[in-house]
């Protein structure tokens, strides 16, 4: 049966691209610093001016209040503290009120974040030059100025381009040989040039370290923003990474409603063949457009797709409360009868419709059948990983584009007998799959154990299975054996038609106890808290 595709899902760039339906999905890259970094930034300016007009302030208190004190200073210190006193009046009041303005600033929603920081630099000149003045309004300060903390904090705080940064750095590095100059002309007693470059070889250090350190903290805001935003999500937690890429749990900017995101970052592309990562990308967007053109509620829904401004692919899918197969059974055993029936139904139900649209999965697995809490709903099914995906209505063999060197076209101890000999496959061979996953589900073993992919693969070929009631726990009924064994037919002819077909017979089949919503509530409730996992 023919049906007509829904329209192509809207395809997300982060920044203006090419957004022409079926074209490639090519990386836009943003130049200059994110807005949001910029923001943040600008606030941490803002907080490090409080802070440094608070050091001022305690200072102005020990200078007033403290050393007031009788015994606090010797008699030279107390002579050298009252020659100094009265420049410090002057230049510490100024760069109080300086650095609260700056604060002010920094807390007005109205304010640009990109002229505060340039206004920051400026600040950094001027801070560094009263201290400088404060360092040699008498006699010069002995050891490390303050002016290198001065440099190093603001290249830390202050995104810039190292070439901004290191002229500001070399400027406020510069303050102290200025100040010794300029007390020198106006008669205060200080040092001459040339010993006042020398003690300024600190600073000029730290000038030159100042642009990598901006650089790195730059680039790290840079990278850490652009892999936490994708389109219209924000990335949370890390739920699982695989061959493929990673998935995130990840929330919308202006919804409430939770996703996750599948992505492959650029150095998954770069550490493979251009062959290879030609391959992967296209199993990407293979994945994302045919789930997106299904409905079932047995299938991954999926939200948005696209790539980022790092050349990350991504799409938005939602997130699920639950397991797959593969670790429900590893980690709980084989199911009964009426739980195996339930599950398998559901996910020929979802099959049933990819094959109905003339789509063939071609990698059910026991991994990409995950078994949920929705709401209400327990053991809720959802099929996953649609990205080797192929048109069976072509008539064609697997698209050459998949098929590159050390790319696996499906799971060996899951892959049909055609598939296996590299033959054309159609609906039959998922169905074949999910006949090895019930075997899975109902003993917990593979229907052909071997010590390899070759040899498991042969004895799809070649050897006929058994029926899962020799391996199972429970009392499988005779109805349910034939149905699985149908299923494992090496000639597809002999397999059930169709999806749905097998559904039926799934949802007919005669097994002593039912698996109840009850029952899979209790069974949810009782054994796990459900986290939410995405295949990859």
């Amino acid at each position: 049966m023919r049906h007509s595709s829904p329209p192509e899902p809207r395809l997300i760039l982060t920044d203006a691209g090419n957004t022409t339906p079926g074209a490639p999905l090519t990386p836009v890259v943003r130049r200059g610093l994110p807005d949001d970094l910029l923001r943040e930034a600008a606030q941490r300016v803002g907080i490090a001016s409080l802070v440094i007009a608070g050091l001022f302030l305690i200072e102005v208190l020990i200078v007033h209040v403290l050393f007031q004190l009788p015994g606090t200073l010797t008699p030279e210190e107390a002579l050298r503290l009252r020659a100094w006193l009265p420049e410090f009046d002057l230049i510490a009041p100024v760069t109080i009120v300086i650095s609260l303005g700056l604060y002010w600033c920094s807390r007005r929603s109205a304010a640009s974040p990109r002229r505060l920081l340039n206004l920051s630099l400026a600040y950094e000149i001027f801070l560094a030059a009263m201290v400088g003045l404060l360092n040699y309004a008498v006699i010069p300060a002995t050891g490390v100025s303050w002016i290198a903390v001065v440099i190093v904090l603001f290249a830390a705080i202050v995104p810039s381009t190292p070439a901004k940064t290191f002229v500001v750095a070399l400027l406020a590095a510069s303050m102290d040989p200025a100040a010794a100059v300029l007390w020198e002309r106006l008669g205060h007693r200080s040092v001459g040039i040339e010993e006042a470059f020398l003690l300024a070889i600190p600073n000029y250090l730290c000038a030159l370290v100042a642009p990598v350190v901006s650089h790195i903290i730059t680039r790290l805001g840079r990278e850490v923003r652009r892999a936490r935003e994708m389109g219209s999500y924000v990335l949370g937690e890390l739920i699982g990474r695989g061959g493929m890429g990673e998935v995130w749990k990840a929330r919308h900017r202006f919804l409430a409603r939770p996703a996750a995101i599948k992505l492959i970052k650029p150095e998954v592309l770069s550490a493979v063949t251009k062959v290879q990562a030609d391959v992967l990308v296209q199993r990407f967007r293979r994945e994302a457009m045919a789930a997106a053109n299904l409905r079932s509620p047995h299938t991954i829904q999926l939200y948005d797709f696209g790539v980022a401004s790092d050349g990350t692919f991504y799409y938005v899918m939602e997130l699920l409360n639950g397991m797959d197969l593969q670790t429900l059974i590893e980690e709980h055993g084989p199911l009964p009868p009426a739980r195996a029936v339930h599950i398998l139904r559901q996910a020929a139900e979802s099959l049933a419709e990819a094959h109905d649209r003339g789509l063939v999965h071609r990698d059910i697995k026991p991994a990409n059948i995950q078994v949920c809490c929705m709401g209400h709903y327990f053991d809720f099914v959802k099929v996953l990983d649609f990205g080797l995906v192929k048109n069976a209505e072509t008539g064609s063999r697997v698209d050459p584009a998949l098929t590159a060197p050390n790319v696996v076209t499906g799971t060996p101890a899951y892959l049909s007998p055609e598939g296996a000999m590299g033959q054309p496959v159609d609906q039959r061979a998922d169905i074949y799959s999910l006949g090895c996953v019930a075997y899975w589900v109902l003993t917990g073993r593979y229907v052909f154990p071997g010590e390899g992919a070759v040899q498991m693969m042969a004895r799809h070929i070649h050897t006929a299975p058994e029926p899962p009631s020799l391996y199972s726990l429970y009392r499988i009924p005779p109805e349910l054996d034939e149905i699985v064994l149908e299923c494992l037919a090496k000639d597809p002819a002999d397999r059930p038609s169709t999806a749905r077909e097998l559904a039926d017979r799934l949802a007919a089949c005669d097994v002593e106890e039912q698996w109840t919503p009850d029952h899979a509530r209790l069974w949810w409730e009782s054994r796990l808290d459900a986290e939410p996992v995405v295949s990859l």
